[in-house]
């Protein structure tokens, strides 16, 4: 395990948390600010388990290949601060998933190994080879889990960011039914709110302290691009929402042997970091890298210490059997 790699790290002696170190909390190098995006947008029909889809995706860079998988209500967009950095020494590709961004909802019913087998069909029809570095964030990482384990050699490596799954493992029956009935009446309540709250600074903060742990502190041009595709461009939102509650495949972990880094904010809200411990344990070979005073959104809150760890693991040797713990 990497940096602050316990349970009871980030406490002070009388056990109370350390006071916010906000150093580089929030701070963008504004690279993507420069970038034509419109130029590096693409679209690739996929066939798999959720039907022939369209897809949309980014792709810029080239050497070793990144593929990045958003969350729940995400787009390729929740990856802007970490693109133009990683493809300076890769090809970086990101994907809107159907039914979020600019895929449109897919034929077939959504789910989680559906999902999976998208991701599977979408690197092979991009020509991403067996070398590639799965990226997943929150739901994306859940998918990304599905995908390795559906086949285990198709990716090299894989990095879970706050990855959802295991924290709703247990969401069933009565409870899944009365949640799922809630989001649905709430979904446009939100998004009627999240575009009236875009335009006013603290409302905007406001409409996102449930996954960032400081709001205040991000450019308000990411906001923007967060929070009009969440709401705007996000259809399938209500029913990965209902397929990711109550989907278990924790034993399917176990089976997973590409070498697995874990990064987490050890302020998500979303996703509490107990999660992060447990799949450090499910999965073998795995190492876990804690990120102090950080929410959910680790790629956007703290993107240069974000965009390190990614890199160095994507360059760290493969590790032998033998030498994992």
């Amino acid at each position: 395990m990497t940096d602050e790699g316990t349970e009871n790290d980030g406490l002070l002696a009388d056990n109370s948390p350390p006071p916010p170190v906000h150093d580089d909390y929030g701070v963008s190098d504004g690279r993507w600010l420069k970038v034509n995006w419109g130029e590096r947008i693409r679209d690739v029909t996929i066939t798999s388990a959720l039907g022939e889809t369209p897809v949309s995706y980014v792709d810029q860079g080239e050497g070793p290949p990144i593929l990045l998988v958003h969350g729940l209500g995400g787009s390729w967009r929740n990856w802007l601060e970490n693109i133009p950095f990683l493809s300076d020494s890769h090809r970086v590709v990101a994907l809107d998933l159907p039914g979020f961004g600019l895929s449109p909802m897919p034929n077939e019913p959504i789910s989680m190994p559906a999902y999976g087998d998208l991701i599977l069909r979408f690197a092979d029809a991009v020509d991403l080879g067996p070398e590639t570095f799965l990226v997943g964030h929150s739901m994306g990482g859940f998918i990304s889990t599905e995908a390795v384990t559906s086949d285990p050699d198709r990716f090299a490596r894989m990095s879970l960011i706050s990855a959802a799954g295991i924290s709703f493992a247990r969401i069933s029956g009565y409870r899944k039914s009365v949640t799922g009935a809630i989001v649905k009446m709430m979904i446009p309540i939100a998004a009627a709110r999240m575009q009236r709250n875009m335009g006013r600074k603290r409302l905007r903060a406001a409409s996102f302290a449930g996954v960032i742990a400081h709001p205040s502190m991000i450019g308000s041009e990411i906001l923007w691009e967060l929070g009009s595709f969440a709401t705007i461009h996000a259809p399938a939102l209500y029913e990965a929402a209902y397929a990711l509650g109550g989907y278990d495949n924790r034993a399917a972990l176990a089976d997973i042997e590409i070498p697995t880094q874990i990064v987490w904010g050890q302020q998500d809200r979303l996703v509490p970091v107990g999660a992060a411990y447990s799949y450090e344990r499910r999965i073998r070979d795995s190492e876990l890298s804690l990120i102090d005073d950080c929410g959910h959104m680790v790629q956007l809150e703290r993107p240069a210490r974000f965009n390190r760890e990614i890199s160095r693991f994507a360059s760290s040797p493969e590790r032998s059997a033998s030498s994992v713990s």
